[in-house]
């Protein structure tokens, strides 16, 4: 698995995009950024889009690229999917005619340029030789992960947001994570706002760890707020673990076996 990473930010400021990874060119983890980092050529390439939850972070791309699509490629449709929960926050609160046009009816009421398919979570999907599983995690709001497994055996585990859990290590045990993308909002100091909202620090983060069996052997940092990145990125390095670091936008990730 190829992946592009387009945001990996916990707020929108200069130089500093929401979350959104491109897989295989085809495939976006989350939509905070796939507008705005992307081509328009690179853009028609998307096929689906995994959400983990609907905060607008991590959907805000969905209806521009809707947009985009509808001035020249009508013909080309992207599905959306998530668990029902979330999918029917985008349908009732994002694609409502209100906020923005339904682009699942547009331009043709039985063929919209978008199909909002809902997953049931734990069970399997397949594309391109890839599986996907959505897998329940501790948010403030309805969200879940993403664990991917290509052919040649490379797996990835994307939390999303997510604060302190059990039950998300206790259903991914026995699986080897090649690569793990979680997130990290807050410094220590802010701990109690990071398990109010469902969100990690660093301390947080080294607990999480500690629960998956057999341990990552990468991991890669997600979702500091920007303008706490300087503590954060602080904090990690003195957590010394090994194959650990933080994302940048921009970076790509080659994920094997």
């Amino acid at each position: 698995m190829r992946i592009r990473v387009l945001g990996c930010s916990g707020a929108e400021m200069p130089g500093h995009n929401t979350t959104s990874f491109l897989i295989n060119d085809t495939v976006a983890l989350d939509a905070g950024s796939i507008t705005s980092m992307l081509s328009e050529r690179e853009q028609w390439k998307i096929q689906k889009i995994f959400i983990t939850h609907a905060h607008l972070d991590h959907i805000k791309g969905i209806p521009f690229l809707a947009d985009n699509l509808i001035m020249k490629r009508q013909d080309h449709k992207v599905e959306v999917l998530s668990i029902k929960s979330v999918i029917q926050t985008i349908k009732e609160n994002l694609l409502n005619t209100s906020v923005w046009p339904d682009f699942t009816v547009i331009p043709h009421p039985n063929n919209g340029i978008l199909r909002l398919i809902a997953l049931k979570e734990g069970l399997p999907v397949v594309f391109d030789g890839v599986t996907v599983t959505a897998i329940k995690v501790n948010h403030s709001v309805p969200a879940v992960g993403y664990f991917l497994e290509d052919n040649a055996g490379g797996t990835l585990f994307f939390t999303g947001d997510t604060g302190p859990t059990e039950s998300t290590w206790k259903k991914l045990r026995g699986r080897q994570i090649n690569t793990l993308i979680i997130e990290v909002s807050f410094p220590n100091k802010m701990r109690e706002m990071a398990i109010l909202t469902g969100h990690l620090t660093s301390e947080l983060l080294r607990d999480e760890l500690k629960k998956i069996s057999p341990p990552p052997k990468r991991i890669y940092i997600t979702h500091p707020k920007p303008q706490l990145y300087d503590q954060i990125s602080k904090e990690l390095r003195e957590l010394q673990i090994k194959n650990l670091s933080l994302l940048k936008d921009g970076q790509r990730i080659t994920v094997n076996r």
